[in-house]
C-alpha cells in the first residue's frame, strides 16, 4: 500500500505524536521540577477557536512523589511555580491532574476534557451581563 491510499487514521495518530515547541518545553520543565513516576501533557489547543496548530491550552496528567501529603492546592501551585514561564507568555490555560503514585495506583486515569463552549460569551450570567429578572 503507497502513502497516498493508506488510510487517513494512520496520518492522524503521527500528527498527533508531532509535538511542537511549547508542549516539548512543558514536558521538559515539569520532568526536571517534579520527577514524575508519569506524565501526560495534551496540546487541547484543537479544541478551541485558536488557529490551527496552536500551542495554547494544555492538560497534563502529573503523578509525583513530590505532591504526597501536600493539599491539591499546593500541588497546583507545584505544577505552576514549575512552568511559570510559559504561563506568562505562551500558555493561555492549563488543565492539571495532579496525583501521587498510591492515587494513580488505585485509578490509572483521568476523565477527558469538556467540550469548548467559547468562555464566556454563552454563559447567560457572564461577566459584564445582568441576572435574569
Amino acid at each position: 500500500m503507497s502513502w497516498a491510499t493508506a488510510p487517513v487514521r494512520s496520518s492522524v495518530s503521527l500528527a498527533r505524536r508531532m509535538e511542537g515547541p511549547v508542549e516539548t518545553a512543558l514536558r521538559s520543565q515539569l520532568q526536571r521540577a517534579l520527577a514524575p513516576s508519569h506524565l501526560e501533557v495534551v496540546n487541547e489547543s484543537g479544541q478551541h477557536a485558536v488557529p490551527p496548530g496552536s500551542e495554547t491550552h494544555f492538560k497534563v496528567v502529573v503523578v509525583s512523589g513530590s505532591f504526597q501529603g501536600l493539599p491539591l492546592i499546593q500541588r497546583h501551585r507545584l505544577v505552576h511555580s514549575s512552568v511559570q514561564d510559559l504561563l506568562a507568555s505562551d500558555i493561555h490555560a492549563l488543565s492539571i491532574h495532579a496525583k501521587t503514585p498510591e492515587q494513580w495506583a488505585q485509578q490509572p486515569r483521568v476523565d477527558p476534557s469538556p467540550p469548548c463552549l467559547g468562555g464566556s460569551k454563552h454563559d447567560p450570567l457572564g461577566p459584564g451581563k445582568r441576572t435574569p429578572p
